[in-house]
């Protein structure tokens, strides 16, 4: 066997919790439940958990970020881990499941349980200042500091600098963008979980309101009450699974700027995380050809164009005329792609929806939205830190 980490781990089970907007139950019960869910379809029970993480814990529990930490899924599920991480630091939300394949690689555990939960729903709805404008926040600490001086309030206005970037550069038209949300309602109609069911056009989605230049209502994800855990096993415990394991054939990451944004960039219609697509390549045999499908993060739909570009899957500047139309990345396409719904249709679950969804693509439990005879899947997942997960049935 390879030496590398990630051939020694796998994914052995992983679960959803039901996604409201908002849930009728806490955040720590929507934790509880995808958990649960997770261990019972890897086959294991409670006590062979021994290793526990998520992102990012709930130090940054403002405005429903993370809501809930390990140490309260720890005493709710009876856990006795030996090891235990969380951090706000590193390659954003993978960064929890690239610290569970190390640990598992290392022997430090065998069986390691990661979820994130998010409850921004229920505290935007309970109150308005849950927002980083909020008219009773004292101070605005951490990477947004950097931002709000400029009159820059959200996200959505940084990316929608890359947008106008990308755009400028490449020509890109507001109608090949716009392919990517008719795509992910188109997807989300297929999944029961989803929050936004009903079909958009093209039209729909131009005739929506502009949030920041380029960027459009339709192009934003949406805030969500849920919970994604997975189950980072050690390879050689696959005979005393339920099920045939997913393999973990590779993995890259990255990092740049602030932790907010990539404002150390010089190319704004670009990446850092090619940093990580090119690491990811470099440790397996496979080609960006094999993979079957995709679930690119989409927090905003200009981040799926640069992802896909910065993965691999298409060249610098190509990646709006793959998705234009929608036939290439449908579910009968060259690319399936964000076949949940992703972030902008069924719920800003902070990337784990993507890797939930990858997981039940490989494991052919989809129903009507399943791609057939799926057997590898690239996820990524990050617009501050980067990380790319490929994986694959054996």
């Amino acid at each position: 066997m390879s030496m590398l980490a990630e051939k020694q781990a796998c994914i052995s089970g992983a679960g959803q919790s039901q996604v409201g907007r908002p849930s009728d139950k806490s955040a720590l019960a929507l934790t509880l439940q995808a958990c649960e869910r997770a261990v019972e379809q890897a086959g294991l029970s409670m006590s062979d958990i021994d290793g526990l993480t998520t992102y990012p814990g709930p130090m940054l529990d403002a405005g429903g970020h993370s809501p809930v930490g390990a140490t309260e899924v720890m005493l709710s599920l009876g856990l006795q881990p030996t090891w235990v991480g969380a951090s706000t630091e590193g390659h954003a939300h993978m960064g929890a499941i690239f610290e569970a394949i190390m640990a598992v690689a290392s022997g430090l555990c065998r069986h390691v349980l990661v979820f994130r939960t998010v409850g921004q729903a229920t505290a935007r709805m309970k109150d308005r200042s849950s927002t980083v404008i909020g008219k009773s926040v004292p101070r605005i600490r951490g990477g947004m500091s950097w931002f709000l001086p400029y009159q820059c309030y959200s996200a959505v206005n940084i990316y929608g600098l890359y947008a106008q970037a990308y755009f400028e550069k490449y020509g890109a038209t507001q109608e090949q963008l716009g392919a990517i949300a008719v795509n992910s309602r188109k997807m989300a109609g297929m999944n029961p979980n989803a929050i936004y069911r009903t079909p958009i056009t093209i039209e729909d989605y131009l005739a929506s309101r502009m949030i920041s230049t380029p960027l459009r209502l339709f192009d934003c994800d949406t805030h969500v009450d849920g919970s994604t855990a997975i189950i980072i096993s050690h390879r050689d415990t696959a005979p005393d699974l339920r099920q045939a394991p997913i393999l973990i054939e590779s993995m890259g990451m990255s990092i740049e700027g602030l932790g907010f944004g990539d404002h150390t960039a010089t190319d704004f219609a670009s990446l850092p995380a090619k940093k990580a697509g090119d690491m990811l390549w470099s440790r397996t045999d496979l080609k960006p050809a094999d993979v079957d499908t995709a679930q690119i993060y989409d927090g905003f739909s200009i981040l799926t164009l640069m992802w896909l570009e910065a993965a691999g899957m298409c060249g610098p500047g190509e990646a709006a005329s793959f998705v234009e139309g929608g036939t290439r990345i449908g579910l009968d396409g060259e690319l399936p792609l964000n076949t949940s719904g992703g972030q902008l249709s069924a719920g800003r679950l902070h990337g784990f929806g993507h890797t939930y969804e990858a997981c039940m693509q490989l494991w052919g439990l989809c129903g009507e939205r399943q791609v057939k005879d799926a057997k590898t899947c690239l996820v990524t997942n990050g617009g501050f830190g980067y990380g790319a997960l490929l994986l694959r049935t054996d």
